[in-house]
């Protein structure tokens, strides 16, 4: 925390960014949907508030569906949960290449770094871990799925464990299985020799992956056998032995038994009272989600956070309570330099003015105080940093601030630099440097295309951040004042992604676009294909949806606070299904809203009907039983059966006509 200067203006200025930063530290992370990134057209995205504990910025957990399980259900998979309590970004993929019932392929196909998905999947990590917005930690990525989503994630690390640090497989049948090993008895499978051969010139990098290995013990779709045979298979290609017993993982009355491996490299988990179905804890729902078990993705969390074997585990020191003052033609720099795991071995002051830099060394007394005095200086204004070493070689965050040395110039305005803009979503923040000759600055504020905010200002740098803001090119203005009314301002520029990929009806019922405006030209250029809408500005404080040429286009309407409804499933998959999903509620008669009391009908496959919240699945895995949601009229025809819901609320639904 800054201590600020005997100045004018500083004490006003740290009160303002201390309450700045506390009310940035009470806003949660979010959810975006239906992003098109690493290969991949729909995929959902959280990206917490919180950084991992551990290493350097946030971790990465990628999760694979399963089979017939729309990625949307893992909006109610308590991921977020565990998202931000560990700092980990998660992201949920719908696969691109799917076989058999909307299932992750992984019993067919090539098994290569760059082949379908298994491409995909890397590019999908490495796309993430380079977003600066998302601040990842590439040491700190991780991969895995449910079902076949698990064999998939299990080969996808096994093909790269350069790229993924660990997994967490639930439920999955063994890498290089039938299809038919999925429904029927055990099949047999060399975990240990198959992975290493799909790693080929990668598998020095299985000296530092860890697996988590897990099943539900009331599973009876696939056989509980491979969970020990994964868990045994990958334990060999690490090359570490079990420990004796067992632990048993508890939330409430939740609870799971846990086997361990040597240095905690491989854990094999049993969900108690979980089925065929991702555990998601307390309050997860869904399509296969279960929410009698623990939390899974917490434990994954957790375990990661444990045993990952790449971050550099040492912390850097802490610099606090720095002080500067000006002694004739020198400054003093004091404060505390602290390491919690070993010794603080340099400090040193650097001091930056118009005629070049120098800098002084010292060292910390028993109780981590320093004392520097900087070499004489020229009369100017100087910006102060000090870094601090501890004896691992780690260095702090850097402390700076400004000091001046000798007589106070004329009034100047503050001088902003090194401005710069970055999204996120719907959000972008800019940040940049920003120094008053006299040391009197009042505020900096930051004007939005959608309001003017207040920027954080620690030292001489500032962050500021908007949201709510439509796709597309947009700018900000930044403005810095100081307390005798001289300014200065700067643009930056910056482009928001707000893109929703669905199919036409699928756009036209969550009101992007709508029968008057630009229905013709969105049917004859995609007809029911899915396809692209960005929101964008259309002047007067609203905005349009349009595709990348403005020749499909929706209606002038209010900005959305979220880059707009997802649609429901929007866009569907993409390809690969034997029935494959041409993209949300397609043969619906309508959309499902209407006036309060109006009676609306769709009509569509039952597949369709769950994945728009209109009916829920029970029963076996490949060939479940639907029933409406509400009235838990059952459906017939299984997955595919069509039928005709009707309601007048739109949350309880019957099966037939309207009345």
């Amino acid at each position: 925390m800054m201590i600020p200067s005997p100045c004018r203006g500083s004490f006003r200025g740290l009160a303002t960014a201390v309450a700045l930063t506390c009310a940035a530290g009470a806003h949660a992370g979010s959810w975006q949907q239906n992003v098109a990134v690493g290969g991949f057209n729909n995929v959902n995205i959280y990206t917490p508030d919180s950084r991992s504990e551990i290493g350097d910025g946030k971790a990465l957990l990628i999760v694979l569906h399963g089979c017939s399980q729309p990625i949307n259900n893992y909006l109610t998979a308590n991921l977020e949960v565990a998202a931000e309590e560990y700092g980990m970004v998660v992201a949920v993929p719908d696969a691109m290449n799917k076989a058999g019932f909307s299932c992750w392929s992984y019993w067919e196909g090539t098994k290569s770094r760059s082949a379908g998905d298994y491409k995909n999947l890397i590019q999908l990590a490495n796309d993430l871990s380079v977003d600066n917005a998302r601040d990842i930690d590439p040491d700190q990525v991780y991969i895995a799925g449910l079902s076949s989503g698990a064999a998939f994630a299990n080969t996808t690390a096994c093909l790269a464990p350069d790229v993924f640090a660990g997994m967490g497989i639930s439920a999955g049948p063994s890498i290089g299985t039938s299809s038919n090993g999925a429904l029927g008895p055990c099949e047999q499978a060399d975990v240990t020799s198959r992975c290493n051969t799909y790693a080929g010139s990668y598998k020095g990098a299985f000296e530092t992956q860890i697996a988590s290995i897990a099943h539900g013990y009331d599973d009876t779709t696939v056989n509980l056998c491979y969970n020990e045979q994964n868990a045994n298979g990958m334990a060999g290609v690490y090359g570490v032995a079990q420990l004796p017993g067992t632990n048993t993982v508890s939330e409430g009355s939740r609870t799971a038994d846990e086997t361990l491996w040597e240095d905690g490299r491989v854990s094999m988990l049993w969900f108690n009272n979980v089925d065929h179905a991702w555990s998601g804890g307390e309050g997860a729902s869904g399509g296969y989600i279960n929410g009698n078990g623990i939390n899974y993705a917490s434990y994954l969390g957790r375990y990661f956070r444990d045993n990952n074997q790449r971050v550099d585990r040492n912390q850097p020191p802490v610099v606090s309570h720095v002080q500067v003052t000006a002694s004739g033609d020198r400054l003093l720099v004091s404060g505390n330099a602290e390491d919690t795991e070993g010794s603080v071995t340099e400090v040193q002051a650097s001091f930056s003015g118009d005629a070049g830099s120098t800098s002084v060394t010292g060292g910390v007394d028993s109780s981590g105080f320093f004392n520097l005095t900087s070499p004489a200086l020229a009369d100017d204004l100087y910006e102060v940093t000090v870094v601090a070493t501890d004896d691992q070689g780690a260095r702090s965050e850097a402390f700076s601030t400004t000091a001046r040395v000798g007589p106070e110039p004329p009034e100047t305005a503050p001088e902003l630099s090194n401005i710069s803009a970055s999204t996120s979503g719907q959000c972008a923040t800019v940040t940049g440097t920003v120094v008053d000759e006299n040391q009197n600055l009042d505020q900096v504020s930051v004007a939005f295309s959608n309001g003017t905010v207040p920027a954080a200002v620690m030292g001489t740098e500032f962050t500021a951040e908007q949201c709510n803001l439509p796709g597309g090119s947009g700018s900000a203005t930044v403005t810095a004042t100081d307390l005798g009314g001289l300014s200065s301002t700067a643009t930056v520029s910056f482009t928001v992604d707000a893109g929703i990929t669905a199919d036409l009806d699928t756009h036209i019922a969550a009101g992007r676009l709508d029968y008057a405006v630009g229905y013709s030209n969105c049917y004859l250029e995609y007809g029911t294909d899915a396809f692209r809408l960005d929101e964008v500005a259309a002047g007067n404080g609203q905005c349009r949806w349009e595709d990348d040429d403005a020749t499909c286009y929706g209606p002038d309407q209010a900005c959305t606070s979220t880059g707009g409804d997802s649609g429901g499933d929007s866009g569907g998959d993409s390809g690969g299904d034997s029935g494959g999903d041409s993209g949300g509620d397609t043969g619906g008669s309508g959309g499902d809203g209407g006036q309060p009391g109006e009676c609306v009908e769709q009509t569509t496959y039952n597949y369709y009907h769950k994945t728009a919240g209109r009916a829920y699945s029970t029963g076996n895995y490949f060939s479940p039983d639907y029933f409406a949601n509400g009235s838990d009229d059952p459906m017939p025809g299984s997955t595919w059966g069509l039928n005709t819901l009707f309601s007048s609320d739109g949350s309880s639904w019957q099966l037939g006509n309207c009345p």
